[in-house]
């Protein structure tokens, strides 16, 4: 896992033991505990308890191989954010800490309509209109321009697109936010090899401009 996130650019410190892991979590300025249940010196559920009780904040992702439900349960209970039963996909722990991490800003003005160079669009009504003519735009157009719209001015990763547009228990690859994107400057752009609304961040994804 440590492996793979930090392909994934985060920074990532890791501890052997329930015990170093607490003081770690409690003495540096971390954005997310990934935590296992079964931990040498102090186990998962105990960590998870005490940072909640000394007052930590930092969501809580915890792993663990057990199946019952009332397992989870008592996790989430102790204060755990969320929770992942092995085995798991690397994809889907990617998208549950995209999540996790996502959550401060989660509380956002949700977009019904919007308004930008000659482009109106009407998100209830699914209608979209360039100039006087009117847009054909794929349900899952809509759903990609308006994700980037209610983050105006956000870079947004294409693997968030798909977490939150697609889901990640879907399969599409990041070439297809590309065909979409792609797809939606030719339609709503005035000249679309040169965007001046759906701007590439190089490497890293999108973002929506008025």
């Amino acid at each position: 896992m440590e492996e793979s996130l930090t392909e994934e650019h985060y920074e990532v410190k890791s501890a052997m033991d329930g015990a170093e892991g607490f003081q770690m979590a409690q003495g540096e300025n971390i954005d997310l505990i990934i935590l296992d249940i079964m931990l040498p010196s102090k186990n998962g559920d105990e960590i998870c308890r005490d940072l909640r009780a000394a007052g930590v904040q930092t969501p809580i992702l915890m792993l663990t191989s057990k199946q019952e439900e009332v397992d989870k349960v008592m996790g989430l209970e102790l204060g755990a954010d969320d929770y992942v039963t092995k085995p798991f996909s690397i994809r889907e722990l990617q998208a549950r800490i995209r999540a996790l991490l996502r959550r401060p800003a989660a509380i956002r003005q949700e977009v019904h309509e919007a308004t930008f160079g000659n482009v109106h669009i009407d998100f209830k009504k699914m209608v979209a209109i360039k100039g006087d003519k009117p847009l054909k735009l794929s349900a899952k157009e809509f759903e990609v321009l308006k994700y980037l719209i209610e983050r105006e001015g956000e870079v947004v990763s294409r693997n968030a697109l798909l977490d939150e547009v697609w889901g990640y228990e879907a399969f599409p690859s990041t070439r297809t936010v590309d065909n979409f994107i792609l797809s939606l400057r030719k339609k709503i752009e005035d000249h679309p090899s040169k965007p001046s609304h759906l701007l590439t961040a190089h490497t890293v994804g999108y973002k929506f401009v008025k």
